[in-house]
């Protein structure tokens, strides 16, 4: 039987990967829905999927998913860019339209896997836990915990399993355009730190280095989100790498792969609220998704860099 899977947000970063990689399986179609408000029409010439430009709770696509029109959604769809402050258009694109095609979906009893984030962690301590230390610190994070706690909401009436992934630092394939936006670029400090090296740009980093990120590579994303296909139940996990790594392990990971020596400028952080250390706690992600990362930081950047250097955009599955 032949199935049709609907991912929003499919032009985005992860999305475009997911969708790549659904298309590797045996009779599988798969339709993205995206705005393209952020994501990027390249990340989709090599991926032969049907493709709409709208909003995520488009009426005419919330009611072809009550009508029973896919077999799975994986929802990708949000603002992205933490630096939004407004807190209506936040809650309107991530959290309302997230409540709407849960509504939709349980009247299909399709199964929804979502993104929600690791800033719904804020700054609380390492290792981060599900379902310690939820305080975010923007409008951003909280706009996540709200689809959690909506979608726990749904659990003993939503006839399917709806499944939450808390992404870590995600770096890999099919990013380039987020360096590429007017005046602020959201690519992983993996990308940036690369395109500086290559530009033969000054190194700049918070003194002194050693704040320290989980940064999980994208093959793992989209195998995180593949496992959620055959989660026996709802749930809310992380997806990280379930180790810390400082941005000074970054340089002399791209000093390496580069041949390249990188001397770093430190400056002072004037973040208040900046992050020094998020690491993902996996025991849920093992239990419920039977998943667990398969690439290290070295593995990962090796991958990415030897990609970057070819010149591949795109998913990592169209390389």
């Amino acid at each position: 039987m032949s199935e049709r899977i609907l991912v929003t947000g499919g032009a985005g970063y992860i999305g475009s990967n997911i969708t790549a990689a659904l298309l590797k399986r045996p009779a599988t179609d798969v339709v993205v829905v995206d705005d393209f408000s952020s994501g990027d029409w390249r990340n989709l010439i090599n991926v032969d999927c049907e493709v709409r430009a709208a909003d995520c709770d488009d009426p005419f696509l919330l009611e072809e998913i009550a009508d029973g029109g896919f077999s799975a959604i994986f929802h990708q769809a949000a603002i992205t860019d933490t630096t939004v402050m407004d807190q209506r258009l936040m809650v309107e694109v991530n959290t309302n339209a997230f409540a709407a095609i849960l509504a939709a979906s349980s009247l299909s009893g399709t199964r929804v896997t979502y993104a929600s984030s690791a800033g719904t962690y804020g700054n609380s301590a390492a290792p981060n836990r599900i379902g310690h230390g939820e305080e975010p610190e923007n409008i951003y994070g909280f706009s996540k915990l709200a689809m959690d706690r909506i979608a726990r909401r749904w659990y003993d009436r939503h006839p399917a399993p709806i499944i939450g992934l808390r992404y870590f630092n995600v770096f890999g394939p099919g990013e380039t355009h987020k360096n590429e936006r007017e005046g602020h670029k959201t690519a992983s400090m993996i990308l940036q730190l690369y395109e500086q090296v290559k530009a033969e740009k000054q190194v700049r980093l918070f003194k002194f280095g050693e704040q320290k990120r989980d940064f999980v590579y994208i093959r793992d994303v989209v195998s995180a989100n593949l496992s959620a296909l055959d989660a026996p139940r709802s749930g809310v996990c992380n997806v990280g790498s379930g180790e810390a790594r400082s941005f000074n392990d970054i340089v002399s990971n791209l000093s390496a792969l580069l041949d390249k020596k990188i001397d770093v400028d430190y400056f002072d952080n004037p973040f208040s609220f900046y992050q020094e250390h998020t690491e993902a706690d996996l025991a849920e992600s093992e239990q419920l998704l039977s998943w667990q990362p398969a690439w290290t930081l070295e593995n990962g950047m090796k991958d990415y860099i030897s990609l970057l250097e070819k010149g591949h955009r795109g998913p990592a599955e169209t390389a």
